[in-house]
């Protein structure tokens, strides 16, 4: 791990995203010097992670792709839970990706030239990405397949819970 090292200004995060995921034995698409896709076991489904870097940007970018299948036509209701969703976001953002019909996680990271513990940075992003996929999957899912209203689909997780169960 790289960490508490400085990175060589010539560093491409896409293998620090190699070096992360290679050690856990998940199955990595190296699309080109500057992309790669990882697919990883969900709690609900399979999730795709996207990282694409772009040089002159010094800039990561992550997309976290949920496997759900879209059965309602009414494009308002899923406009209306990204909003609602999105409110309570802290980092990042989801996205409805159009052409694969399907909920996205979105989040970019500048990288500055000397960076320290990059890939620790990195690490704890792709942990946020996976947890809120995880975390709205049943919500995405009842509001796509169901057709559910988004506002009750959400009640749920704006319900704070004392004690344990």
């Amino acid at each position: 791990m790289l960490s508490a090292q400085k990175l060589a200004p010539d560093t491409n995060p896409i293998d620090l995203v190699e070096n992360i995921f290679s050690s856990q034995s998940y199955e990595l698409e190296r699309r080109n010097p500057n992309e790669v896709v990882i697919e990883v076991q969900g709690k609900w489904s399979n999730m795709l992670l996207f990282f694409a870097w772009e040089t002159n940007m010094q800039c990561l970018h992550i997309s976290c792709l949920m496997d759900i299948e879209n059965k309602i036509e009414n494009r308002s209701k899923i406009f209306e839970l990204l909003a609602l969703i999105n409110e309570e976001l802290w980092v990042g953002h989801f996205s409805y990706w159009t052409e694969q019909n399907t909920p996205v996680f979105k989040h970019s990271i500048f990288m500055h030239q000397n960076e320290e513990d990059f890939e620790s940075k990195l690490s704890q992003i792709i942990d946020i990405a996976i947890k809120e996929c995880e975390r709205m999957y049943p919500i995405f899912k009842v509001v796509l397949t169901k057709g559910m209203e988004p506002r009750q689909a959400l009640y749920p997780m704006m319900m704070e819970t004392v004690g344990q169960a």
